[in-house]
């Protein structure tokens, strides 16, 4: 391993600065993926509650305009489009056809729902359960392991908020026949005004997150090392005009003095470091001409005394 006392003076800061970028890129790579997962996950987090506030306009529309117009045929017939939460879904999955939400997943997650397709699972249960703890609190959003892969998930508390509702899910004797046909009597009832009794929630891959995370992280990393790579060619270059040169051109006059040439003169031509050194650096030659021209004078004057007394 080449030993850094060995390398010029240009070397040695240009192993200065990669080490300072090398740090740099290190401990800015891990606070910008920080931010920049956090931030992903809040632009998402943002469009996924508009998501959830269009599906409920859909519940409201399909509970004050949709439902009153069947509910006389539901004796006969069962409707599933008269269901705030079918209409939902369903409305969702038309919506994934939008390139832009391809990889959007929304359930009204429910502890006990008429369609056992919104069952909650597992993970789902406990997400109800703790809202129903805190009451009628805010989304929670964070991540979760699905067969199928790591998800980012936002949910937020469903609540019975109308009467109507309550006229298909609190008894079994009060339901339309043709539901309890469609879905039996076990399961869907019992439901209260005022109660939560799921949970809304939209999933997305925890990929796409990472995706939108890692993309800002290269795309400011790059610039990052692009502007340190021109700092650092302009650092050098600038070393090399104003330390390296004048120094190399210091240690050339200085080369010739010891080889005797005493009026070899170094220019000065800054008024920094550099320059303060090569004023000194002409002193010192100065004095050392005048000593030398002392000492001949001394040894011419010896010899002309000896050639006296003879």
């Amino acid at each position: 391993m080449l030993k850094l006392q060995n390398l010029q003076l240009g070397q040695k800061f240009t192993v200065l600065l990669l080490l300072v970028f090398l740090g740099g890129i290190l401990a800015s790579g891990l606070a910008l993926s920080s931010v920049l997962n956090r931030s992903a996950q809040a632009q998402l987090t943002t469009k996924a509650l508009m998501l959830m506030e269009t599906m409920n306009s859909v519940r409201d529309y399909t509970s004050t305009n949709i439902q009153p117009e069947l509910v006389s045929r539901l004796d006969t017939e069962f409707l599933p489009q008269t269901v705030p939460a079918y209409s939902a879904r369903e409305v969702f999955e038309s919506f994934r056809g939008n390139p832009l939400y391809t990889d959007f997943f929304y359930k009204e997650a429910t502890l006990n729902p008429t369609n056992l397709r919104d069952k909650a699972d597992d993970f789902e249960a406990k997400l109800v359960q703790q809202f129903q703890q805190q009451g009628k609190g805010k989304e929670v959003s964070g991540f979760r392991k699905t067969p199928g892969g790591k998800l980012f998930y936002i949910a937020r508390p469903l609540h019975v908020t109308k009467q109507s509702c309550l006229e298909c899910h609190s008894t079994p004797d009060v339901a339309p026949a043709s539901m309890i046909e469609r879905y039996g009597p076990d399961h869907g009832f019992g439901w209260k005004l005022d109660e939560i009794i799921g949970a809304q929630v939209i999933s997305v891959p925890a990929a796409k997150v990472l995706q939108s995370a890692r993309q800002s992280l290269f795309l400011i990393l790059g610039i990052f090392i692009a502007v340190f790579s021109v700092a650092t060619l302009m650092v050098n270059l600038w070393l090399k005009r104003f330390v390296v040169r004048p120094l190399n051109r210091m240690a050339t006059v200085a080369e010739a003095v010891s080889m005797g040439d005493t009026k070899a003169e170094f220019i000065v031509n800054s008024k920094d470091e550099v320059g303060q050194l090569a004023e000194a650096f002409n002193r010192m030659r100065m004095s050392l001409q005048m000593a030398m021209q002392r000492l001949d004078r001394y040894r011419e004057g010896r010899r002309n005394s000896g050639n006296l007394s003879q």
